[in-house]
């Protein structure tokens, strides 16, 4: 015989409990009825109305953003890049007018220089070779002992005059020129040698009978010579005037003290209000400068150097 569990009888909180959630159930208010779809605005309408509507709408939106003049404000690739290479020009010219920055271009032109006047006096003298050789010959037979032999008489002057002409150009740049008497008259005696042995060949009382005289062959012939001459006239005085040179001084004679950018300035003005509040001490550092403006390292060292000209 089956045997089955005897239900609980509900406890009077069961019952207090059944009969609040029953009250509170009947006393809330029904959720509101959804409202009913609403109908679009273009129903019955044709398309070419839906279309200047949208077009009325996106000119709205259109007119109502051009009023706005924050895009104006922003810089374009091409004015950032612009700007960028002003930046670096007004750099590169502050840079300039450095005195360490002058010497250093001034050796360095100075170096281009002396090195270019060698090698053209080293072609000039080897351009004069030739015109030597058919002097020192004097008609030999070529290949014979004295048609060889007369090839070594330009190159042994052209040493000994490179020589020379070396030693004074590296004392000069040195700042000690070399202007001895007797070595510039070696100088001179060497390349009146070789000019006079250029030309002789070819002046019109040397020539053979029954041969013209031609000017551009005797000009074709000295130009070597004359173009040593030159170089050796002028390399002295080039390098006398870079040994006077005062990287100090700048183009107008003054003295290259420190120059500033245009917006240096104002920040100058600030520095002063600033020392003057006690914002800053009296001697501040180029940190500090920088903190208390909020500008750039550059602008704050220059603020720094003026302040200290100034209180010197």
């Amino acid at each position: 015989m089956s045997t089955t569990t005897p239900t609980p009888e509900p406890s009077p909180e069961d019952i207090s409990r059944a009969l609040a959630e029953i009250e509170r159930h009947l006393t809330e208010p029904a959720p509101p009825a959804p409202p009913p779809p609403a109908e679009p605005d273009d129903v019955g309408q044709t398309r070419r109305v839906r279309q200047l509507r949208a077009e009325v709408a996106e000119a709205r939106q259109l007119a109502e953003l051009q009023t706005d003049d924050t895009p104006l404000l922003l810089d374009t690739a091409k004015v950032r890049k612009r700007r960028k290479k002003a930046h670096e020009a007004a750099r590169l010219h502050l840079l300039g007018q450095d005195p360490a920055m002058r010497a250093w271009q001034a050796t360095r032109m100075r170096r281009l220089l002396v090195g270019a006047a060698m090698v053209a006096l080293t072609l000039a003298l080897a351009w004069s070779t030739a015109g030597v050789q058919h002097f020192a010959a004097e008609g030999a037979e070529a290949w014979s002992p004295g048609w060889m032999f007369a090839w070594l008489v330009e190159p042994f002057m052209s040493l000994a005059l490179l020589v020379v002409v070396g030693a004074r150009a590296y004392l000069g740049t040195q700042g000690q020129p070399l202007n001895d008497r007797k070595l510039i008259r070696i100088e001179y005696l060497f390349l009146g040698l070789t000019l006079g042995m250029n030309a002789w060949p070819y002046l019109p009382w040397t020539l053979p009978d029954g041969t013209d005289f031609s000017l551009s062959r005797l000009v074709l012939h000295v130009l070597g010579p004359i173009v040593a001459v030159a170089i050796v006239t002028a390399l002295p005085i080039i390098l006398a005037a870079f040994a006077r040179l005062d990287p100090t001084r700048g183009p107008t004679g003054g003295l290259t003290g420190p120059t500033y950018s245009a917006n240096v300035a104002p920040l100058i003005a600030r520095a002063h209000t600033l020392i003057a509040a006690g914002d800053l001490p009296a001697a501040p550092s180029a940190n500090k400068i920088q903190r208390a403006l909020r500008c750039g390292m550059d602008d704050a060292r220059a603020v720094r150097d003026a302040l200290a000209q100034e209180a010197a």
